[in-house]
């Protein structure tokens, strides 16, 4: 098989959580490019744009709803894609969400619910996918973590708890996973144009002092964060294990 051969990802179901836009929408057309059939999940909204627009590519592609902010929500997600599409042989945990307030102001309601979506619902979707890979001793777990797994963030406290949870994870199921076939990884996003940095991209401050610390002196669009994920979904990545791949314009060598 040739370089470019093992990137393909012909013969493979891919579940994106969280992919109705954004970086989730990029990964999700990205991996059926690479030749997966790929079932999108929307939370707050439908993901059917996104699968249609896989599915005018010839690639099969269906879109799913579940909230997983619920503690039940990842598993009625994974119970609707497993027999609409099969089980996935690519989970994504890319679905994340944000609130930002003071530390000290921190709801205990709002800190309890990006726990749930960002770490929770993370380990939930990979251990249901992970006990179907065992049995076939292969699959590919890419989570979605951040910068913010390295850093602590200014007012949000939660998120950057979660993201923190995140690389470790990947980590904790690596190291149990490895050695039977599935690859556990995950790419931490540097400053995206998506929904979540809206407030900064709009405070002027801000959004000057993030392009100052980017050598790439520009944001990154959900199309730089593509090479990355089909690369940890496809067989090119089969000795990477636990790794937490950095795409952030250079910011963590700044």
């Amino acid at each position: 098989m040739g370089i470019l051969d093992r990137f393909r990802l012909d013969g493979k179901t891919a579940l994106v959580t969280g992919s109705a836009s954004g970086l989730g929408a990029a990964i999700a057309v990205a991996l059926a490019e690479a030749g997966a059939s790929v079932a999108c999940h929307g939370n707050r909204r439908s993901a059917d744009a996104t699968a249609k627009q896989i599915q005018t590519m010839g690639q099969k592609s269906q879109s799913f709803s579940a909230d997983l902010s619920l503690p039940d929500g990842a598993e009625k997600l994974f119970t609707l894609v497993s027999a609409a599409m099969g089980t996935p042989d690519i989970l994504v945990n890319n679905a994340g969400m944000i609130y930002r307030n003071a530390a000290e102001d921190y709801e205990s309601t709002a800190w309890n619910t990006v726990l749930q979506v960002n770490l929770t619902s993370v380990f939930r979707l990979s251990q249901l996918a992970g006990k179907e890979m065992l049995k076939l001793g292969r699959g590919k777990i890419i989570n979605i973590a951040s910068l913010l797994s390295f850093q602590g963030g200014i007012r949000v406290p939660a998120y950057s708890a979660s993201k923190g949870g995140v690389a470790q994870l990947t980590k904790a199921l690596a190291n149990e996973w490895a050695g039977r076939g599935i690859q556990v990884n995950a790419i931490a996003p540097g400053y995206f144009r998506t929904e979540n940095t809206e407030a900064l991209q709009k405070d002027e401050s801000r959004n000057r002092q993030i392009l100052e610390r980017i050598p790439a002196q520009r944001w990154g669009e959900p199309e730089d964060l593509a090479g990355a994920a089909v690369f940890l979904a496809s067989s090119a990545s089969d000795y990477v294990s636990g790794e937490v791949l950095v795409v952030d314009g250079g910011w963590m060598a700044r």
